[in-house]
């Protein structure tokens, strides 16, 4: 095919984008691509025509999907009929799994409470295939984001068109028959039972890497190496590739002429055993990818005589089949990276590539480097930063994986499975290159001063980002000019100065309540990177569950929702981190907030007495070298027009702690802003008689609106034109409270709640702005 599909899978691409993202944008961008074509590839018109073609196809098959992407089960449906499709996952007390309702034929996520260790043992060793059973439940839409730039746990699954959770009381294999086998199931089946073989007969450093590694599952690794994996941009080497595929091919082949059959009766067994890997490896994007690129490759292989396919021509083919089966697969990150780096491998291996093909270390450095450029987008848009670190840890672990960890850990267990046992001192050997790589991806993942974070790219510098990638890659590639190094350099720097100069000169700022819950927690950015501040942190109460009940990685606010707010951001330093006070749901997250961000200084209340948790932050922030202030009465700091007042507690306060609230009233964008965390009516009452003419037009409410806080005197004399709520949804402790809504609406305030509105933004330009609510 010499080389030509590439045209029509960015002709399939273009279409697909266009009925899921954006149509006028793709719609526009395909024109320009047809008439590119068309001017400097010189297609003829039986070409374009064909293009032409493979977009309407494409789209028609994107829009049948997305009228077929919708829920069919009644609201009200209580009891299901189950069959099971995936392995369960048990995370604590909770099992989730998906499963489709055979009667509606939708897929469902089941969630189910276990109710003792003994239970939880039973299910985490009993396979759920081939199982029709009757469930009792309760539907409920999956949860929304509620922040900017969070993660939207619904569009997720709706993306794997599952549109309802169902949560359970009973054992969700308490009433059911057996069904007939399926080869799919039994492939499954046995996935299930090779995990857990692995998990049963070695050591946990080896089953957890063997499972990934071999059967893509990647549920036995600790949740905190999985970060240090993505912290040191090297998480792409668990996920099975090209690389597996291959060498679990070239082991089949090998096999198979050692055992005395012919070529051709391997190669014929090979494209029947690559839909089963797919199977056994848990069918992601990358092992999809590679397996149909290698599947189509045999099928040229046989046809020889007929079909030139190029390694371009059949990931272009891989791709436009992929889109056919599953268009909204492009939202997935997996299929993201899959695809861009392997074509940007390809495209780069005759010139690029091939100029290193001499070297040692060379051609690893070259790879490495076209891969984290292709990544870039991806990745900032995904994740919101990089590793730099990643250029040389790639070097490092690609061999390690390539050479050692693939080949041998698959000797392992052949060993077992076929001898009964494996020699310990191939355990121990494997135990200690394991952990001595673990160790030394630890201090890789610590390197902060090698993380690129400029936040989430939006739609200009994606673009932006784009049209550099290319450039580097046609200069990199061509040399055009006598200075083309010079022209390299330059883009490279553009790619990663670009963004950061912006967020270094916007002229807007934001004052941004973040929704985290039952809790507080307010961003504050001034223009033209004069500050950054964060007021209070949110928190999650952690209660002293069973050991077998505790999550390997629970949620904790300060990590899961102000970090990642902030760092989509781009924000990587914290002027000044203001606590209000010491209870949990306004400071639990600052732990999490020092150990991920860079804190300048920490404003803490002067009281005499400190809470455990405010202990705790004190003796951190000692061991980082972060300064902690006591702030109290009368203190005062300002940035261009705006400023900070300190309105109460006194030195060294004594009483209630909500009281003794750190009380500060800001001039912001033009505004008049009193932040009072949990101050109550009583310390409302006290700053009105100290302050009389008080003015205030934006007002937090105390305590997420409850009746201990906002006395009529206080919100009568400052009477605000904004209050702004932060409350948990639905919370146990009815927040905010009915009367001091009715107390607020009879001064018309406008009321911002996070509870309904998730998280609002006052954006402003000099002294104007607008209150944006994210949920409309």
């Amino acid at each position: 095919m010499n080389g030509k599909c590439i045209y029509f899978a960015i002709a399939a691409l273009c279409a697909v984008l266009s009925v899921l993202v954006h149509f006028f944008s793709f719609f526009v961008l395909s024109l320009i691509y047809v008439y590119l074509l068309f001017k400097y590839k010189r297609f003829s018109k039986p070409q374009l025509s064909a293009i032409v073609g493979i977009m309407i196809l494409f789209a028609l098959i994107t829009c049948r999907a997305e009228m077929k992407n919708s829920t069919a089960l009644p609201e009200d449906q209580t009891t299901f009929h189950l069959e099971y499709i995936q392995d369960p996952k048990i995370d604590g007390n909770l099992l989730q799994i998906f499963a489709k309702e055979t009667k509606y034929n939708e897929n469902l996520l089941i969630r189910y409470q276990i109710h003792s260790e003994k239970e939880k043992q039973d299910l985490g060793n009993t396979s759920f295939y081939n199982k029709l059973c009757l469930v009792s439940g309760t539907m409920g839409k999956p949860k929304i984001s509620k922040n900017p730039n969070g993660f939207n746990y619904r569009s997720y699954l709706a993306a794997k068109q599952v549109y309802w959770l169902v949560d359970t009381k009973q054992n969700l294999l308490q009433s059911c028959s057996t069904l007939k086998s399926t080869p799919i199931t039994l492939m499954k089946q046995l996935r299930f039972s090779g995990v857990h073989y692995l998990e049963n007969h070695f050591p946990p450093e080896i089953a957890s890497l063997s499972a990934a590694l071999i059967f893509g599952d990647r549920s036995m690794i600790n949740p905190e190496l999985l970060d240090e994996y993505q912290k040191t941009g090297i998480v792409h080497l668990l996920a099975i590739s090209g690389l597996h595929v291959s060498l679990f091919i070239g082991m089949v082949f090998y096999l198979g002429i050692r055992i005395g059959l012919t070529r051709q009766t391997t190669e014929y067994f090979l494209i029947f055993i690559l839909p089963v890997y797919v199977i056994l490896t848990g069918a992601s994007p990358s092992v999809i990818r590679a397996c149909l690129m290698m599947f189509l490759v045999l099928i040229a292989v046989k046809w020889g005589k007929k079909i030139k396919l190029q390694a371009i021509d059949a990931i272009s083919l891989a791709l436009m089949i992929y889109l056919i089966w599953s268009p909204f697969i492009i939202y997935d990150i997996g299929f993201q990276l899959s695809f861009s780096v392997s074509f940007a491998i390809i495209l780069s291996s005759r010139q690029i590539l091939n100029t290193f093909a001499l070297g040692k270390l060379t051609p690893l450095l070259a790879t490495s480097v076209i891969s984290q450029l292709a990544a870039f987008p991806f990745l900032l848009y995904h994740y919101f930063q990089l590793s730099l670190i990643g250029f040389i840890a790639n070097i490092i672990f690609i061999p390690l994986f390539s050479f050692i960890y693939l080949p041998g850990l698959y000797v392992l267990f052949l060993i077992q499975i076929f001898v009964g046992f494996t020699p310990s001192i191939f355990i121990l050997i494997f135990s200690e290159i394991i952990n001595i790589s673990n160790q030394l991806m630890e201090i890789f993942s610590r390197c902060s001063f090698a993380n690129f974070n400029p936040g989430r790219p939006n739609l200009p510098f994606l673009i932006i980002y784009i049209l550099l990638i290319i450039s580097i890659f046609y200069l990199w590639e061509t040399k055009y000019s006598y200075k083309w190094k010079e022209h390299l350099l330059l883009s490279c720097l553009l790619l990663f100065t670009l963004q950061p100069l912006w967020n270094w000169l916007n002229p807007y700022g934001e004052v941004t309540m973040i929704d985290v819950g039952q809790g507080d927690s307010i961003y504050i950015h001034l223009p033209f990177n004069q500050g950054d501040y964060l007021i209070d942190t949110g928190g999650t109460m952690i209660f002293s569950d069973k050991k077998w009940m505790q999550k390997e990685k629970p949620f904790e606010v300060g990590r899961d929702v102000v970090v990642p707010f902030l760092k989509a951001k781009g924000v990587t330093k914290i002027d000044k981190l203001i606590l209000s006070h010491g209870d949990m749901d306004h400071v639990g997250g600052s732990i999490a907030l020092m150990k991920e961000l860079k804190v300048r200084q920490i404003l803490l209340p002067s009281v005499a007495e400190e809470s455990e948790t405010e202990q705790k932050i004190i003796n951190t922030a000692k061991l980082k070298g972060i300064p902690v202030i006591k702030g109290s009465k009368g203190m005062y700091w300002g940035v261009g027009q705006n400023s900070f007042f300190i309105l109460s507690p006194e030195t060294n306060f004594k009483g209630e702690r909500n009281r003794g609230s750190l009380t500060i009233l800001a001039k912001i964008g033009g505004l008049s802003w009193f932040f009072g965390g949990d101050l109550d009516k009583t310390g409302e009452e006290k700053i009105i008689k100290k302050f009389p003419n008080l003015t205030v037009d934006v007002l937090k409410a105390g305590h997420h609106g409850s009746k201990t806080s906002s006395s009529p005197l206080f919100i009568h004399k400052i009477k605000p034109k904004v209050t702004l709520i932060s409350a948990g949804e639905n919370n146990r402790f009815g927040h905010p409270h009915p009367e001091v809504l009715q107390l607020l609406q009879g001064v018309n305030t406008r009321i911002y709640r996070t509870d309904q509105q998730g998280a609002i933004t006052y954006r402003f330009f000099k002294s104007s702005g607008t209150f944006l609510p994210y949920l409309q």
